[in-house]
């Protein structure tokens, strides 16, 4: 059925390809999409893909104040909006009905209590403002400027604050505000940052703030902030920087709970006496990243979520007594938004594992039983049938205590023999990492177009240690190109996969991967599908929002600096076309305060004027990707059309 549904498309694929390269493309504007060069898309494609489009996920949130049922986030129409849950696999209500999604969303602590805050920007401009919600009149009341940037927001743990972040000052620096949600008036500043501060803890009492500065993924901040005076007390590991993150506050106020990998490679759970200023560690033995963690009410039992690879580990352990806890068994997944209920019998999270949907469980200490929340739809299809992800390492240019470099990937491999064409998905960030979650895309691409998928942690990527993390920095920025070069000579070796037949995807820092790896590589791809990817860091550093420039100038180096200049203009996509000989797919939100329109329409101009086939996609009422259902339904559709158009001539030939 694969094959004779490519060959029927094969018949036009080489005219509609070849259009895109025209001197004078038409711009069609259907709705809040602009369309360049992609042709009407086939009745099949859109009609199988609904089945993997109207897959549906859930998020935990938060649980209630009276810790008897759950705030989640999941889609029932074009958005993620919020939804409770009174019971385990009961009816979801629906608390929530915008046209642009709602995210960060937590119940307000306190007997008797029935609000909540949440976060919600517009057309994915990503200027988030926070709304308080009366769960007992059904009033929103808007709670920030309605104009700047704000979010990080903690309840104090009896509820009477909310603290936050907001860059509503000039735009570019972040100060703290805390304010009593049912008295706006009541807002006021209680920490002045430069640069990107945020909170993340009240202290039992309230008085006290645990804050946050980020300078990059390397190096932060992390210090306690006193209400009363103003006062500011550095947290601090030992001498040197290093990076800071979650914190918490122990249930008695002596003790910081904090993540940092001061002194290691890897992020452990540590402890800080605000009495003595001594720090220990508490998961030191784990050669991993602690990627989340919570404490339980009564400061007895810490739970902690590892980074295993890209894959998590689930940790109890005592905290005033020696040993662990068993914890439940999981499948291969992620699990993220650790939560104990109020009374601390239960711990709420999301597992999100790549052959289903995210959905929320709670684990039940007493029982020592793991109960599922949420069963989330998949589109009538088999889950049975999904392709799980092989991890595999290959070597790459350099070396490591004398032996080859090794690249962790994640291998999607459709059923049957090959040798099966090949699709490179690379991550964003770059500081971020290919896990193996859901991804109904992928799924599609797999079971429908018989593309095997491989999804590389190039040097750079997150989760593999701050030595790994910072391979790729400043004037080594192009090491992680020649990691793909390495990944393509792999899949040369490989007898189930087809070296003539790579496609190259991804967005944002993973779109810049993809149009480098045109440039570099064009003779070893068929094409190439760039998503809000930077095309020059020179423009992306003087474009994108002021108050991201010097955080991403910590990764890409500072344009300011003249020989930085003169590395990143010769390296930069858009000035390197002329090498780019194979089609590409560019994909845009107008709205994007991270990587603007223009990276994208300058590289558009600039490989059309060199005839190179590309297609052009634009979303009005989009940012950084696509969050609405019908618009990512038409690119996902138009993606694959593009995918079925460049394999379309080899599956045909004799």
């Amino acid at each position: 059925m694969r094959k004779f549904f490519l060959a029927g498309l094969a018949l036009a694929a080489p005219l509609v390809v070849a259009s895109a390269a025209a001197a004078e493309v038409e711009r069609i504007e259907k709705g809040n999409l602009v369309i360049e060069g992609i042709p009407e898309i086939p009745i099949e494609i859109v009609e199988r893909l609904n089945q993997y489009q109207n897959t549906r996920s859930a998020t935990f949130r938060s649980w209630t104040a009276d810790g008897a049922g759950m705030l989640i986030t999941t889609r029932f129409g074009e958005v993620n909006q919020l939804h409770k849950l009174s019971r385990p696999g009961g009816a979801r209500r629906q608390m929530t009905f915008y046209p642009e999604p709602v995210g960060a969303a937590a119940y307000r602590p306190g007997p008797g209590r029935s609000a909540l805050f949440f976060q919600k920007d517009v057309g994915g401009n990503e200027n988030f403002q926070l709304f308080y919600f009366d769960e007992a009149t059904g009033r929103t009341d808007l709670l920030t400027d309605g104009v700047s940037r704000n979010g990080a927001a903690v309840w104090s743990r009896q509820g009477a604050f909310l603290a936050y972040q907001s860059n509503r000052r000039d735009g570019t620096n972040w100060d703290i505000y805390v304010v009593d949600p049912e008295d706006r008036a009541s807002t006021r500043m209680v920490f002045k940052g430069e640069g990107y501060w945020l909170p993340l803890n009240f202290s039992p009492d309230g008085t006290k703030l645990a804050i946050l500065k980020y300078i990059s993924i390397t190096e932060s901040n992390l210090a306690i902030l006193d209400l009363d005076s103003g006062q500011v007390t550095a947290v601090e590991a030992g001498p040197g920087t290093a990076f800071y993150g979650q914190s918490i506050f122990s249930p008695s106020g002596n003790y910081l709970y904090f993540v940092s990998d001061h002194g290691s490679e890897f992020r452990t759970l540590r402890r800080y006496n605000l009495s003595s200023g001594r720090v220990g560690t508490v998961s030191g033995d784990i050669s991993w990243n602690v990627d989340d963690f919570d404490l339980s009410p009564d400061g007895e039992l810490v739970a902690f979520a590892t980074n295993a690879g890209g894959r998590s580990e689930l940790h109890f352990r005592r905290l005033n007594a020696p040993g662990s806890l068993p914890a439940p068994k999981l499948p291969p997944a992620v699990i993220y938004g650790l939560k104990f209920s109020p009374d601390g019998r239960r711990l709420a999270f999301t597992v999100n594992q790549a052959t289903s949907p995210a959905d929320v469980y709670a684990y039940h200490f007493g029982a020592r039983r793991l109960v599922r929340w949420t069963e989330s739809e998949v589109g009538g299809l088999d889950t049975a049938k999904f392709a799980a992800p092989e991890l595999v390492h290959y070597p790459t240019f350099d070396e490591v205590d004398g032996e080859p470099r090794e690249i962790p990937a994640f291998v999607y491999r459709p059923s049957g023999p090959g040798p099966h064409p090949v699709l490179i998905s690379i991550h964003g960030g770059p500081e971020s990492q290919a896990q193996p979650v859901y991804s109904a895309t992928i799924q599609y691409w797999i079971n429908e177009l018989g593309l095997a998928v491989i999804r590389p942690n190039v040097r750079g990527s997150a989760g593999y240690g701050k030595t790994y993390v910072s391979l790729d920095n400043g004037f080594k920025r192009e090491d992680s190109i020649k990691d793909i070069g390495a990944l393509l000579d792999w899949i040369a070796r490989q007898p189930d996969l087809d070296q003539s037949r790579v496609i190259v995807y991804g967005g944002s820092y993973g779109g810049y991967m993809v149009l480098a790896s045109l440039v570099h590589f064009s003779d070893r791809l068929l094409g190439a599908v760039d998503i809000v990817g930077i095309s020059n860091f020179v423009t992306f550093l003087k474009n994108t929002r002021s108050y991201r420039r010097d955080l991403r100038r910590a990764e890409y180096g500072d344009e300011r600096d003249p020989e930085m200049r003169a590395f990143q203009e010769r390296i930069s996509p858009s000035n390197n076309t002329g090498r780019i000989t194979k089609p590409l797919f560019i994909i845009q939100g107008l709205n994007d305060p991270r990587v603007p329109v223009t990276e994208s329409e300058q590289m558009l101009e600039k490989v059309r004027q060199r005839g190179t086939p590309v297609w052009y996609l634009m979303a009005k009422d989009e940012g950084h990707g696509f969050r609405k259902k019908s618009n990512r339904d038409y690119m996902a559709a138009s993606v694959a059309l593009f995918i079925s158009q460049l394999l379309a001539p080899a599956e045909t030939s004799p």
